[in-house]
């Protein structure tokens, strides 16, 4: 068997028509060469992954190429020499290269010196490499890689010739593998290589290991499925999904699959990131002109292009803004998951009518989905109503429908008016709200409804009046014996009304019972990595004394870390012992024993208490302690 060689080594580019992406520096490399201007020192700078090391050895190479015909099999390694500089980073290392530049090359024109990580130099190895590469011999050539620029020295920089290496493209680098894929007989989907391409974030060796992955996973057929499985990356069908139900305002739906999202164990602030970047390439579709800002394959444009259809600019804009303070807050929010859900809540309820114009953080109430069905995942794509005026309509009539009556608000109030005391000028707007909007939505179908619907509320709010006037006859002063005695009568008919609850198990125990469970709880907690508790539970062995475990520590700071944890203890404890009458009580106690480990030389005074003669025989054969 063969052993694999990786992509990244195996497709390394051998002359510089097969680099990727860097078509500015390696055209400036050959026409130095080609005219004779090639510095003596260079510096090429860059991330990592983007062809710094490999540009040096085509450079190194082709330098000592004695015509423009070039054998594949020609080598040149005599004349060209590797530093790794991260570990030959001391001044002798420096040292030792300076003696070898004074000798000439046997064989070519030059000798060409490769130090890779260059900024792992210290700085006294900088200083002493000034005087060699500002005034070189004419037969070297120092050629210096780096991924952090600003940590070399200045007067190193100053007496270099410095190329800016920039990240692969997202579209260099799907073509590039899309090149090894059909050298390799893989059939691969464009969208696959694409999120592969993402993936490397601009460099081109990470995306070359990143493809050997997932072909190892995959086989020959690399599908947009395997790579997003392989990756644990999300899919752009995904958020189209999602979109989808943000726009027709379908939460439970909504918050149903962002479970399902969450069960696969995708990270909550990666999915918000996603989708804010989805709404962005989303408004980037709503013109022309800014298309070509969209970095995807031409299938994946036109569904962008279908949904942004669907909304307009003032939704995105909201939606984009939203889904932005949700990704900001994400961190420092307590509870991660409740941010994100309420940030969905609130972009799913941005194009409905009603108060969300007054209230940015208006969300749809639970109501409107009473009887609307939940999936237990999306596997539709959802479309958004195409006549919005009928939907008013249709909106206006529900609400109409849904209004209390006259006679009903009225008996409401009188049914509660004996029982509490509220605000005279907050019942009147409580009362008379739905009375005026449904007079509201009455208004725009006759003139007729309108004046019924204003005589009905001048009615209705005298009725309202009245009542809440003779409601506050009843009010009495809560220092008075009637609201005392009222109050009494409250609390015994709360205890009559106590509802007994299920007797808990408690069954009867052992010490021996009591201290194995205590011991095994601290052994899961040390496994745990809560080391802090587990010590502090060994450090004593309970012991029993009316369904009470007793404790005793030799400081006040171990029983208080006991007592915080004590919730989490206990309910272990009661749950393996089958009795939930079990206490804790913590004793603090100076005099008990510091279980702690001993030094040579206490170990040493210890044995001298049991045997003095220990001593005279280190005295006689004058021994240390």
């Amino acid at each position: 068997m063969e052993p694999f060689i990786v992509s990244a080594r195996k497709y390394r580019p051998e002359t510089f028509e097969d680099v990727v992406g860097q078509s500015a520096i390696t055209k400036t490399l050959e026409n130095a060469i080609a005219s004779n201007h090639l510095a003596q020192a260079l510096l090429f700078t860059g991330p990592r992954g983007v062809g710094k090391t490999t540009c040096a050895r085509i450079l190194a190479k082709k330098i000592n190429q004695q015509n423009a015909e070039v054998d594949p099999d020609e080598d040149f390694a005599f004349n060209i020499f590797e530093l790794d500089a991260a570990s030959n980073n001391s001044v002798d290392d420096i040292r030792s290269l300076t003696e070898q530049v004074r000798i000439p090359p046997q064989v070519g024109n030059f000798k060409v010196y490769i130090i890779d990580e260059v900024h792992m130099l210290s700085t006294a190895a900088f200083n002493a490499f000034l005087k060699t590469l500002e005034e070189p011999p004419a037969h070297a050539i120092f050629i210096l890689a780096t991924t952090e620029k600003h940590k070399i020295i200045p007067t190193i920089l100053s007496r270099c010739q410095i190329f800016d290496f920039k990240r692969i493209t997202v579209a260099d680098m799907r073509g590039h593998l899309k090149r090894i894929a059909g050298i390799e007989g893989i059939t691969a989907d464009d969208e696959a290589l694409h999120i592969i391409a993402q993936k490397a974030d601009g460099a081109l060796r990470d995306s070359l290991s990143i493809f050997d992955r997932v072909v190892s996973f995959s086989g020959k057929d690399l599908t947009v499925q395997a790579v997003t499985e392989n990756l644990n990356v999300l899919d752009r069908e995904t958020y189209f999904n999602i979109s989808d139900l943000i726009i027709t305002g379908n939460i439970p739906q909504l918050l149903v699959d962002y479970d399902v999202i969450m069960s696969k164990g995708f990270d909550g602030h990666h999915f918000i990131a996603g989708l804010a970047s989805h709404f962005r390439d989303l408004m980037v579709c709503k013109d022309e002109r800014t298309l070509h800002l969209l970095d995807v394959s031409d299938t994946v444009k036109v569904k962008y292009a279908e949904q942004s259809r669907k909304v307009d600019l003032v939704f995105l804009r909201e939606a984009i803004n939203l889904s932005n303070e949700a990704d900001f807050k994400y961190r420092s929010s307590r509870n991660p998951r409740l941010h994100i859900e309420l940030c969905l809540m609130q972009l799913a309820s941005i194009l409905t009518d009603g108060e969300k114009k007054n209230d940015v953080n208006y969300i749809i109430p639970a109501s409107n989905f009473k009887n609307q069905p939940v999936a237990a995942e999306a596997t539709s794509s959802y479309q958004i109503p195409q006549e919005p005026a009928s939907k008013q309509v249709k909106e206006a009539t529900a609400v109409q429908d849904s209004q209390p009556s006259t006679t009903e608000a009225s008996n409401a109030l009188n049914r509660t008016s004996s029982n509490q005391s509220v605000d005279i000028s907050t019942d009147k707007k409580e009362l008379t709200k739905p009375i005026i909007e449904s007079s509201s939505v009455s208004h725009q179908t006759s003139r007729q409804d309108t004046t019924t619907a204003q005589q009905n509320s001048n009615k209705s709010i005298e009725e309202a009046r009245k009542a809440l006037l003779d409601r506050n006859k009843n009010n009495v002063s809560g220092l008075s014996l009637k609201a005392i005695n009222a109050k009494k009568a409250h609390v015994v008919k709360n205890n009559q009304d106590q509802v007994q609850t299920d007797a808990l198990p408690e069954e009867s125990f052992t010490e021996q019972d009591a201290q194995q469970c205590w011991s095994s709880y601290a052994a899961h907690l040390r496994e745990r990595g809560q080391l802090i508790l587990a010590s502090i539970m060994e450090a004593d062995t309970p012991k029993l004394k009316d369904h009470k475990l007793v404790l005793r520590y030799p400081n006040l700071s171990m029983k208080e870390d006991l007592e915080k944890a004590q919730g989490q203890v206990l309910e272990h404890i009661k749950a393996a012992l089958k009795n939930y009458t079990i206490e804790l009580e913590i004793h603090v106690d100076k005099a008990v024993q510091k279980k702690y480990a001993y030094t040579d030389h206490e170990k040493f005074l210890k044995l001298v208490e049991k045997n003095p003669a220990i001593d005279l025989l280190r005295r006689n054969f004058d021994l240390e302690f």
